[in-house]
């Protein structure tokens, strides 16, 4: 671990006071595959190559950092946020630093195992001081900022307890813990719809005091694609009200679905898409 990547304390929000300060910190740390074409977003080929895919990767990446940001920036003073990136593959970690913002911390999490990974990740947050630790999509730029700052505020209550943020696919975007319960990531179907139903379950062997968000998607397909096309349609960032409550306006992911949309407007598969971003 990278001395750089320790928390201490400090953050670009300011010291973290005492506990009785009445603030508490909450590490959330976003899964970050790195962006090399054919390893990243490949159930979007076709209608997008290989290279379209991992430049769309990025751009996920940097919304979901400038959300993260923002939560921290917007949380109340009991609630503090710090964010990272869960990375890998190892030996990745300048690609990230190349394109997330310096205050985004660095976690190495790549393990044959997706619920290992995610493990590790929640173990290393709370090994760097933080009192609760979230592990965070990467596949939902839109996710509204105010999903993540209601999790640092429940976590911040008193009392062993999680959030879960359930996807429309049945498995979660979001898991919070104020503690590293191996059981909440054992006997898992990773990448299957009874991912989060399972999870409630394992909440439940151990009596572990659970608040559910609001349902939200995943970007995995062109499906994803299109629904999110269709969301930038109806935001203008010079126009619209700015709100934590309304999905995260993903000033990258929108420019780049903009771009896509005008060079893939000639094929079929991609037309829809196409029209809903052109619209926007």
């Amino acid at each position: 671990m990278n001395d750089a990547d320790r928390f201490t304390g400090l953050s670009m929000w300011g010291e973290t006071p005492a506990i009785g300060g009445a603030r508490t910190s909450c590490g959330i740390a976003f899964m970050a595959k790195a962006s090399v074409p054919g390893g990243a977003k490949t159930r979007l080929v076709p209608p997008l190559t290989y290279e379209q895919a991992a430049e769309l990767n990025t751009a996920f990446l940097q919304d979901v950092a400038a959300s993260l940001l923002l939560a921290g920036r917007e949380t109340e003073r009991h609630a503090a946020i710090v964010g990272y990136a869960a990375y890998g593959p190892p030996g990745s970690s300048d690609f990230f630093r190349r394109i997330l913002p310096e205050s985004i911390g660095l976690i190495e999490a790549w393990l044959p195992n997706f619920g290992d990974c995610l493990f590790h990740t929640i173990r290393e947050i709370l090994a760097r001081g933080h009192d609760s630790a979230v592990v965070l999509n990467s596949d939902s730029p839109t996710l509204p900022t105010a999903f993540l700052v209601e999790t640092a505020e429940v976590l911040a209550r008193p009392g062993d307890r999680a959030v879960l943020g359930p996807s429309t696919d049945g498995g979660y975007y979001l898991l919070g813990l104020k503690a590293a319960h191996r059981r909440m990531f054992d006997d898992i179907t990773w990448s299957t719809e009874r991912v989060a139903e399972q999870t409630l379950q394992r909440a439940r062997e151990i009596g572990l005091d659970l608040h559910i968000l609001p349902v939200w998607y995943d970007i995995d397909d062109i499906e994803g694609l299109h629904r999110v096309a269709g969301e930038f349609r109806h935001y203008d960032p010079n126009t619209s009200p700015r709100s934590l409550h309304t999905p995260h306006h993903a000033a990258h992911t929108a420019k780049l679905i903009h771009a896509l949309a005008r060079e893939l407007l000639d094929r079929p598969a991609a037309r829809v898409l196409a029209i809903d971003a052109m619209r926007a």
